[in-house]
């Protein structure tokens, strides 16, 4: 602490922290309130204040800074709708984060990656499955993204006196893709489709989950860099949401404004637009420039001292000018435990979603003499990680769950197959070096594991992925030509084919769902992946998990990838039946939905209304379901197309248990949306629906269920 009573107050923990910035403030000099702006903030000893560096990644995990608890990407974490276990795993990402920085403080290593300030979730809308970084997402669902964006929040940030760590959600705003050219895509986007689809979960997590941070994209919004506009920070997130917090630009987005977007001319004109606009923080080097800005008249020292004023007071919140905090003695041994481990498992058998089974599942293994295990994927570590991920100290691979699980008295025939997108396998080798391999494996088997998919080689950010034609997006949804080529070979033999699908994003299994015996979804889940996989193939666990995305026949069904209009996207507007639908997924177990009942009168006056419904597990297995509440409102032209998921819950049920499930739906989702982007009270009637998926006729196909529903008139809405 600095003993010099001239620095008193801002240590002095007895004021408010308001108080406490003001007077830092109040003590810098002009060049030290710029060098706080930048993502590698200076140190400036005089005033006791280290070094930091902002920028830190947890989608999944703590990332990027050595041993950490490796958990489900979060599209595989979107698929398993357990917003309460969302929280508590962004609770485990907190203590690993607050463990090493605890370490590494006291080692004075404040490098990149090592701060508390976690650049995460990412809570874009997975609008169209060719998007590259789409997995690291929530899925295509403005309320599901939502409910699940607040609770990981919540669990990261804590619920003291100070911070656990701090949440930023990105990327703001109307950003989801293409890779290739971001630095200089305008999203041209209708007032609708933002206040329908794009806006609400970033309203909810600033309001609800009081998200400390927001990262502005690289894009521009209808034609205005969203790093450098004042109405969408200062008027938006700051006046209408009542955001509180620090906003930082994406990395070397503020350098695209002249570059690139060509809203300006220089590095100056550019810091000076984004400082005055509210970004606060510059994760690049533009920021340099700013006390050029203010020497040019571009800046004033009030639009600098307000952002330091928010940047401090992010740091303030979490506690780094306390003598002590509620975090300090959360040791290094709380870093990547067998509990968190034992978490990441849940996390991964809760993600893993089943989309066909003709009865083959669960497997038997006393019945099984010999399995085959084939694939790119199978014995893969890389589709275990997804991409802004930790380093797992134990991990399993597909074939390391599968022969976990069955031990030696099954014999194992394991082949690679197939590259994963070259032709051969073995430099020099012909084209299709292994597929006889695999063929002679398939056939000595009494199953067969056939693992494929892609991994973050194929699907990710610009400049990450090998893909370079696509910048890491993907041109459309087929599966690379030696995968195809070794699934018809290996299907072409007779024997009983299960597919297991790693990837982060939908794709055309339309083969797969007239050849497979059963597939299985399992994104990219995390360390314990393969142990999860193997549990759910040989009935240790029912499969529970929705798609958060819709699985489309190909690409040549989806509008133009640039552009963002809702027309024909996501389950909501699609005008086409899916392949595999939004909340669609399979189980063990089955389930009888009864008694749905609405609150029914002067709903424009309430914040909520009440939706009750009885489940009953008729199976033979104790299992989860998930409760899904979607929502239509009839007579229209505003009108969402199809309908919404307005509510959601897992349950747990035990073999013949019921239970009665009261869900509180906000109001707010029985209006329309008008072109002017406003929320309004239309006078239609609405039909609220009840079951384990969506009332689309491909999902009632699928299931063999019907949703329950009820029509509630417009004279008994308001």
């Amino acid at each position: 602490m600095i003993k010099d009573l001239k620095y008193r107050r801002y240590f002095d923990e007895s004021l408010s922290d308001e108080e406490r910035v003001d007077d830092l403030i109040d003590q810098m000099t002009l060049e030290e309130k710029a060098s706080q702006l930048r993502h590698n903030s200076s140190s400036v000893k005089r005033l006791g204040i280290p070094f930091y560096n902002w920028w830190n990644e947890a989608l999944h995990g703590v990332a990027r800074a050595g041993a950490a608890t490796v958990f489900p990407q979060p599209i595989g974490l979107a698929a398993s709708f357990d917003s309460d276990f969302l929280e508590t795993i962004g609770d485990i990402v907190a203590t690993e984060g607050r463990a090493k920085y605890n370490e590494q403080t006291r080692k004075n290593d404040r490098g990149l990656y090592k701060g508390l300030t976690f650049w995460s979730p990412n809570i874009n809308i997975f609008r169209d499955p060719r998007w590259g970084r789409g997995h690291e997402t929530y899925g295509e669902d403005p309320y599901l993204t939502s409910r699940l964006g607040v609770s990981y929040i919540k669990g990261l940030q804590g619920d003291k006196k100070r911070l656990k760590s701090a949440a930023c959600v990105k990327h703001f705003a109307a950003h989801s893709g293409p890779e290739k050219g971001r630095h200089s895509f305008d999203s041209v986007v209708s007032r609708k489709d933002l206040t329908e689809t794009y806006f609400p979960a970033f309203e909810a997590c600033v309001k609800e989950g009081k998200a400390e941070g927001v990262m502005g994209g690289y894009n521009r919004l209808n034609g205005e860099p969203v790093c450098g506009s004042y109405q969408l920070i200062q008027g938006l997130l700051r006046n209408t949401w009542g955001f509180r917090g620090y906003y930082v630009s994406d990395c070397g987005a503020i350098k695209d404004f002249h570059m690139h977007h060509r809203v300006t001319d220089n590095p100056i004109e550019s810091a000076a637009l984004a400082l005055k606009s509210g970004c606060d923080l510059n994760c690049g080097a533009i920021y340099l420039y700013i006390l050029q800005a203010y020497e040019k008249g571009l800046l004033k020292e009030e639009d600098i001292d307000q952002a330091v004023c928010h940047v401090m007071m992010t740091r303030m919140r979490l506690g780094m000018f306390d003598s002590k905090t509620e975090y300090d003695e959360i040791s290094y041994e709380e870093n990547d435990t067998p509990v968190h481990h034992k978490a990441a498992l849940k996390a991964a058998e809760e993600s893993m979603v089943l989309l066909k089974n003709d009865g083959i599942l669960p497997l038997k293994k006393e019945k099984l003499k010999s399995v085959a295990v084939i694939g790119p994927n199978a014995d893969s570590r890389e589709i275990l990680k997804g991409n802004y991920n930790g380093t797992a100290t134990e991990q399993y691979t597909i074939l390391e769950g599968i022969r976990r699980e069955v031990g030696e008295k099954v014999r194992i025939y394991y082949s690679e197959g197939s590259h994963l997108y070259r032709e051969n396998v073995e430099a020099l080798a012909e084209t299709n070096d292994r597929i006889s391999e695999a063929v002679s494996m398939a056939e000595r088997s009494d199953v067969v594991f056939l693992c494929l998919g892609l991994d973050t080689r194929l699907e990710g950010e610009e400049g990450d992925a090998n893909n370079s034609y696509a910048g890491a997006d993907k041109k459309d949804l087929e599966f690379p030509k030696a995968q195809k080529d070794l699934m018809e070979a290996v299907c072409g033999i007779g024997k009983p084919v299960i597919f297991i699908i790693s990837t982060g994003s939908a794709m055309n299994l339309t083969y797969a769902e007239e050849y497979g015996n059963a597939i299985l979804q399992t994104w990219y889940p995390g360390q314990m992946g393969g142990i999860a996989a193997a549990n759910i193939l040989f009935g240790n666990v029912v499969p529970s998990g929705k798609l958060p995305v819709t699985f489309y026949h190909s690409a040549e069904e989806l509008p133009d990838f640039e552009v963002y209009s809702m027309k024909n996207r996501t389950y909501r507007f699609m005008e086409h039946e899916a392949l595999y639908p939004f909340g669609y997924g399979l189980s063990y177990g089955k389930f009888v939905y009864k008694d749905l009942q609405v609150e029914k009168g002067k709903w424009d006056e309430r914040e909520t209304i009440c939706v009750k419904v009885n489940v009953t597990n008729i199976s033979g297995y104790d299992c989860d379901e998930i409760v899904q509440i979607y929502v239509k409102l009839m007579g229209s032209p505003l009108a969402v197309l199809n309908h919404s998921l307005v509510q959601f819950q897992r349950i747990a049920l035990r073999q013949g248990e019921t239970k009665a499930v009261s869900l509180n739906v906000k109001t707010e989702c029985f209006q329309i949306v008008s072109e002017e982007g406003r929320r309004e009270w239309e006078e239609t009637d609405t039909i609220i629906y009840a079951g384990g998926s969506q009332p689309d006729e491909r999902s009632i196909f699928l299931t063999k269920q019907r949703p329950l529903e009820v029509t509630v008139r417009a004279e008994d809405r308001f």
